[in-house]
């Protein structure tokens, strides 16, 4: 299965819709991104598309990057260092079995859409939504395998 094949339209759009309510009350920013293949290291390969996507660069370090790689099976889930160093131990985890539970049924669009809420919640605690917070970055997911993006 190609990344573009694995949601359907309105997939694409009821995660989109995830993203966005789960940004609401944060300054923090959420991501996803789908590939065909990941040869490596999914985190790895998640760190070089977190790069790439310039979610580093947010003002408070707090962006969130699902990345999935749909022929190779594999995702990782990463946060910048502002969200990393807020979450209790073990929270990735936690977001990584709800995926794994989901994906493992065919439910693609139900486990993103999960993780994107789970996400949101704990940067609403940690980086709420104050006066003047703007979206930093696109919400929409992004697919395909840049060369830049190598790990």
């Amino acid at each position: 299965m190609k990344a573009k094949d694995l949601l359907s339209p309105e997939e694409q759009s009821h995660v989109t819709a995830a993203i966005r309510q789960a940004e609401l009350g944060t300054s923090g920013e959420i991501r996803i991104h789908i590939d065909d293949r990941c040869t490596g290291d999914p985190v790895r390969k998640a760190e070089a598309v977190f790069r790439y996507l310039k979610m580093d660069r947010t003002e408070l370090r707090n962006g969130v990057l699902i990345y999935v790689a749909c022929q190779s099976k594999v995702f990782a889930i990463i946060g910048d260092k502002g969200i990393n160093d807020a979450v209790p131990a073990g929270f990735w985890d936690d977001v990584i079995a709800v995926m794994k539970a989901k994906f493992s049924s065919g439910h693609f669009a139900e486990g993103l859409s999960g993780a994107v809420l789970m996400a949101g919640e704990k940067l609403k605690e940690h980086f709420p939504y104050c006066d003047g917070d703007v979206n930093e970055l696109p919400d929409e997911i992004s697919f395909g395998e840049e060369k830049h993006q190598d790990a």
